[in-house]
């Protein structure tokens, strides 16, 4: 472990380009968690919908994931990674600018084309970035390059965050009714409050939009750096390779699982929070402790990058599963504020997961990265499915999120936590697991 304190993350000559690529790891962030509020928006804009309707949300965001990264992985293959970043920036720009069209037509299944189109091109940005990033430097130090890179992922996640608040959930009309002052609007007011709503839904996005042509412009006209790539093998002997490779089958695995765990906990904070509110009297702002549950993220994948110059990176992800699992228990099982403040620190511990399990599963790959780091893109879709079945959790007893006790003093909005913590000690699993393969 001395040894990589004389290696540098990043040499000095790979410096600029890093900049750049890294820039692209904020831009995804800044979708996903404009994304994770609207779960909650479009259900008070269309009351309607039940918890599960609400949540394909997440699933049309996070299934572009598992349907894009596999052909992102062979473009990238056949042609480079310069041209799989500007398909990515294309996509991305596309999906976003049909938010116009779909608020225009108050239609709910636009709004999910639109997020599905975004996806698809964040998958071809995830499947470039994420092994051009572990290429660019000493195999000693590429998961810690990777989890450096990342970091930038949370800032990205935080502007997505702040943009939510500010433009989008502060700003629904239909946000400042009751349930029942709301029902009792006349259809022509219900009619002018939805379409104001929608819209509002939609410029940030469009906003979006125009902000990714203009990296595209600047990725277009600048040169990316030359990785050294090993002899190319056949792309069945690609697919051989990486299924007889159990490290990295159980890495896809573990990071469905993770990042099912992330949305999860991310998303149904909102709810968490309206169910203390509703519960305590209380006029706590949820957003806010999205917020302080980002700031923690970003502080442990910080933490955690440094950490990783002694420590094991499969012993610390164990530890910091371990530690994610605690939280989750604390959510479900704590009252009021401590049960909120349990539900935020899940995720310091989160926080180095994703590079981390990628750099463990991508370990020591030659030419099959590129199709490896699909199959770890496509496990993405964790996040397309966990939160239907969070969702589902919340519907047991109706609309609310208290309507039915668990043992008798567990509200279900609490209990529906069990899925992250479920997930999160399959993680923890997958650290223990790969450190004894290192020791062997």
């Amino acid at each position: 472990m001395n040894k990589l304190k004389n290696i540098p993350v990043v040499r000095k000559e790979l410096l600029f380009p890093f900049i750049i690529i890294t820039s692209l790891f904020a831009l995804w962030g800044i979708a996903n968690d404009l994304t994770n509020p609207m779960v909650s928006a479009f259900k008070k804009v269309m009351p309607e919908l039940s918890n599960v309707q609400a949540s394909l949300v997440q699933f049309a965001f996070y299934f572009g994931y598992f349907f894009m990264a596999l052909p992102a992985a062979l473009f990238i293959r056949k042609f480079s990674y310069k041209s799989g970043i500007i398909v990515g920036l294309a996509l991305y720009a596309t999906g976003a600018f049909l938010f116009y069209p779909a608020a225009a037509n108050e239609e709910f299944n636009y709004f999910l084309i639109s997020l599905w189109i975004i996806t698809c091109g964040l998958a071809f940005l995830e499947t470039t970035s994420n092994p051009l990033i572990l290429m660019m430097g000493d195999k000693e130090t590429a998961t810690q390059r990777l989890n450096l890179a990342q970091a930038f992922n949370p800032i990205g996640s935080l502007t997505g965050m702040i943009i939510a608040q500010v433009f989008v959930i502060s700003a629904l009309r239909s946000d400042d009714f009751t349930t029942e002052a709301y029902n009792a609007l006349t259809s022509e007011e219900l009619a002018t409050i939805r379409e104001n709503d929608l819209s509002v839904i939609s410029i940030p996005y469009i906003a979006l939009g125009v902000l990714v042509l203009a990296i595209m412009a600047i990725i277009i006209l600048t040169k990316m750096p030359k990785t050294a790539e090993e002899d190319k093998m056949s792309l069945s002997d690609s697919f051989k390779k990486l299924f007889a490779n159990k490290n990295y089958i159980k890495g896809v695995i573990a990071q469905a699982f993770y990042v099912g765990a992330q949305i999860m906990s991310w998303t149904y904070i909102f709810q968490y929070v309206d169910n203390l509110n509703e519960t305590y009297n209380w006029e706590l702002t949820a957003t806010y402790f999205n917020v302080a549950a980002m700031v923690s993220f970003l502080i442990g994948r910080w933490i955690g990058t440094a950490l990783m110059k002694t420590i094991n990176p499969s012993k610390l992800l164990m530890l910091f599963g371990i530690g994610g699992v605690i939280c989750a228990a604390g959510a479900i099982l704590l009252p009021g504020m401590a049960g909120l403040i349990s539900l935020v620190a899940i995720s310091v511990f989160m926080s180095i997961m994703f590079p981390t399990i990628y750099g463990i599963a991508l370990k020591d790959m030659g030419d099959e990265a590129k199709i490896g780091s699909a199959g770890l893109v496509m496990a993405i879709v964790g996040g397309a499915l966990m939160p239907v079945l969070q969702g589902s959790i919340l519907d047991w007893g109706g609309s609310g999120f208290s309507d039915v006790k668990i043992l008798g003093f567990i509200p279900e909005v609490n209990f529906s936590f069990i899925l992250p913590l479920i997930c999160l000690a399959v993680v923890a699993f997958y650290g223990y697991s790969t450190l004894k393969l290192s020791k062997k």
